[in-house]
């Protein structure tokens, strides 16, 4: 009953054909259309190869958009060639300008966190400062009508408001990050459990539910109708 399944970017980890084809096949067949965007572990042509009927902006970069339900679903194109940094050039960001003028409500889909997060190690590969400040000023321009940015990257969940923009991270359906707010090259990563996210949107409203899959012990269920619970001191009486 979803409307779409929307992966932001990091397909393959190498970008190697094989792996597109591999994803492509996988992908063949599930109910739910899917939205995808490349990240820094993917590589461009070879996408663009496998998935040749992938739309694409004038430029050849991985930028398309959609309406669904009267809000533009905008998926960006924030990868670089042979670096882990995010870019969104002049061109991207000129395609994005149009796309968001020329609607009346939107929502962005990127793999690059586009701002810092006081993550030093993370930010190192955050997008990179000359594309900042351009990426920042559309949002802080077109804000009034954009409910939410989401992306992915950073393998963790993190969540906050930017240029006046509500923005949520997804975790990583592989290997976690682990938040270090001091240390400055490495990444720390570990196998915690992998997730996805459910966002439940209506009109301006989003709620986001993050959904661990490898668990395989035991679920409880507890509580009866919370209006005869009894509790702690009314049961002592």
């Amino acid at each position: 009953d979803a409307a779409r399944i929307v992966i932001t970017g990091d397909l393959a980890h190498w970008g190697e054909p094989a792996a597109y084809e591999a994803l492509r096949d996988a992908l063949q067949g599930l109910p739910i259309p899917v939205r995808l965007m490349i990240g820094n572990h993917d590589n461009r042509a070879n996408f663009r190869a496998v998935f040749a009927d992938h739309p694409t902006d004038e430029n050849g970069f991985v930028n398309h958009a959609e309406t669904i339900g009267g809000t533009r679903f905008l998926y960006l194109d924030s990868t670089g060639e042979r670096t882990h940094a995010g870019h969104f050039c002049a061109a991207r960001r000129n395609w994005l300008a149009t796309e968001l003028a020329g609607c009346d409500r939107a929502r962005l889909f990127l793999h690059h966190n586009p701002m810092l997060l006081g993550l030093p190690a993370e930010d190192r590969i955050a997008l990179v400062p000359v594309d900042r400040p351009g990426f920042a000023a559309l949002l802080a321009e077109y804000g009034a009508k954009i409910d939410y940015l989401h992306f992915g990257h950073v393998h963790a969940p993190i969540h906050g408001c930017y240029q006046g923009v509500q923005f949520a991270s997804v975790p990583s359906t592989g290997n976690q990050s682990i938040p270090d707010l001091a240390e400055p090259r490495y990444l720390k990563s570990a196998a915690l459990s992998p997730a996805y996210c459910v966002v439940l949107i209506e009109g301006g409203s989003t709620i986001i539910h993050q959904v661990p899959f490898d668990w395989d012990g035991p679920v409880t269920l507890s509580g009866t109708g919370w209006d005869d619970w009894a509790k702690p001191h009314e049961a002592a009486e």
